[in-house]
């Protein structure tokens, strides 16, 4: 089951949320992914923190 992350989509970067059992992890088009969380607030959070240094960094 996959969840399309709230977090804004920057250039390639498009973020969703998948789950597996109950852990949660975020996953980015680029090919990055987060850790597994038992949250998903926390995975989310993942996501964002990654499309802000995508950002930064170009």
């Amino acid at each position: 089951m996959s969840d399309p992350s709230t977090a804004p989509h920057r250039a390639d970067h498009t973020t969703s949320t998948s789950e597996r059992g109950s852990f949660c992890t975020a996953r980015c088009s680029c090919g990055w992914y987060g850790p597994a969380r038992r949250a998903r607030s926390l995975a989310r959070a993942d996501a964002d923190a990654h499309l802000t240094d995508a950002s930064a960094t170009g």
